[in-house]
């Protein structure tokens, strides 16, 4: 069985800064097209997925603006949205086909315009994931889903 062993003998202190995480970044920004009032997200790591969604936000008018992090870079950098002037329902392919969050921005555009148009995403090195349980869902809530 492997196992750690820590062997101490004196109290720990100090302070370590903890990174946000893009799991859970990339929701929380999508949701800004849920609403048209400003949404500010903290603490947002600075990876190749939070820019994608930038920019696929971006694309559909919404205004963001990326604060940077602290001096010392803890405590991640800060994430501006504005989705008062969405310009469209449908999501790039370009920008969906590089990040399997890209399916993320479905459901708000469907909760807040009644329509969306979403191609299936791609962006998953390990395989495959499917995105069925997010269709299910929204089926459940009534919307008429088209796969083609």
């Amino acid at each position: 069985m492997d196992r750690i062993r820590i062997r101490g003998g004196r109290p720990l202190q100090g302070t370590i800064p903890i990174s946000g995480a893009k799991n859970a970044a990339l929701p929380l920004m999508a949701a800004a097209l849920l609403t048209d009032r400003p949404l500010s997200v903290s603490n947002v790591p600075d990876l190749a997925d939070i820019t994608t969604m930038h920019s696929l936000l971006a694309a559909h008018g919404v205004e963001v603006n990326v604060a940077a992090a602290g001096p010392d870079g803890s405590g991640g950098r800060t994430v501006m949205l504005n989705a008062a002037n969405v310009t469209g329902t449908t999501a790039d392919y370009d920008l969906v086909r590089r990040m399997r969050a890209s399916i993320l921005v479905l459901g708000p555009l469907l909760a807040r315009f009644g329509e969306a148009r979403v191609s299936l995403p791609g962006g998953c090195a390990i395989g495959t994931r499917p995105v069925n349980l997010h269709l299910a869902g929204l089926e459940e809530m009534g919307a008429g889903i088209e796969i083609e």
